[in-house]
């Protein structure tokens, strides 16, 4: 299958190539490229070891997220950190969206324990955030539970009842259906950005097909890589009500103190470009299929002297932000 229709007004702000003086030599997207790629007609799948399943707390719980949207509309300031999760994000709701995209800085961020994960991904959101959420989800993440390595790696995740029963990462589950034999999902992204040095981004745009109804996922300019079939979803099976974009990660409090795994690059907003991480051009998908600039950004986040998110607007990055920060540091104990 292929998309019928992709959105009107797509842009092409792809990951900067790092191709060579050959232009019909493919750029490095992932890392597995070193050893070649997979022939037409296949698609990749990253190997699940024994390792990764004895990693996991149950093998019901394999490739599963715990409970982890935040409403920003809706905070009760008791649940700051309710489950350990914290955010940087910007949101938009009120609308009916059909689809959501964003260039995304590229970090490899440290994690202090191998239970928690750190990622940066745009949320498609239908429904309440109660037991009936839908979300759609995709970005980059480091997680070594999952993947036993400290690697930034894509990721998908989907869910159709507020990751209670539905839903998993990548494909460790039926549900996302994957047409490209290029990308991996969960596979190690190639290159990433330096501290104050070369910065590299990858473009994500998820967009409801008008015609099937199904939600495709496209990686920067030319790789289509599939689609959730929208029987999948109550809510989404129409349109999405709220989309985000930002940071998450989870804080266990080990030691009865906050996590000191960085959300981003680890660095505050404030630093700017090349210091902290960035979403760049974030766009929505309205009800004619048109990308457009989201109208009434807001931000949120729990804890800002942990991690916290600054947005603006300018004629190069469009609507972006700056997000993320260290975790533990003195303001932040």
């Amino acid at each position: 299958m292929r998309p019928a229709y992709h959105p009107e007004g797509l842009y092409d702000d792809d990951k900067r190539s790092v191709a060579s003086d050959n232009a019909s030599e493919k750029p490095m997207l992932q890392l597995w490229h070193q050893k070649g790629r997979c022939p037409e007609g296949t698609v990749p799948i990253r190997r699940t070891k024994k390792d990764d399943l004895l990693r996991a707390s149950s093998l019901r719980r394999y490739g599963r997220k715990w409970h982890t949207t935040v409403n920003p509309m809706s905070i009760d300031p008791n649940i700051l950190n309710e489950g350990g999760h914290q955010h940087a994000i910007a949101y938009v709701e009120g609308d009916k969206y059909y689809g959501a995209k964003a260039t995304i800085n590229v970090w490899e961020p440290k994690i202090q324990q191998p239970n928690e994960f750190s990622l940066s991904q745009l949320w498609i959101l239908g429904g309440s955030f109660g037991e009936d959420l839908n979300s759609i989800e995709a970005g980059w993440q480091v997680s070594p539970d999952l993947y036993g390595d400290n690697n930034t790696r894509l990721f998908t995740y989907w869910t159709s009842d507020a990751y209670q029963a539905t839903g998993c990462y990548n494909i460790l589950c039926s549900g996302f259906i994957q047409i490209n034999s290029e990308i991996a999902m969960g596979a190690s992204i190639f290159p990433i950005s330096n501290f104050a040095g070369s910065q590299y981004d990858i473009s994500i745009l998820i967009w409801k097909d008008p015609k099937e109804g199904n939600w495709w996922m496209q990686f920067g300019k030319e790789y289509v890589l599939g689609y959730w079939p929208s029987f999948l979803f109550s809510y989404l099976a129409d349109s999405a009500s709220m989309i985000e974009w930002g940071g998450e990660v989870v804080n266990s409090e080990p030691d009865g103190t906050h996590t000191s795994t960085q959300m981003g690059s680890g660095h505050f907003p404030e630093e700017g470009f090349g210091k902290a991480s960035y979403f760049k051009n974030i766009q929505v998908v309205d009800s004619s299929n048109q990308l457009k600039a989201p109208k009434g950004v807001g931000t949120y986040t729990e804890q800002s002297n942990c991690y916290d998110v600054q947005n603006g607007n300018n004629g190069d990055w469009g609507t972006y932000f700056y997000y993320g920060g260290p975790g533990k540091n003195s303001n932040c104990p």
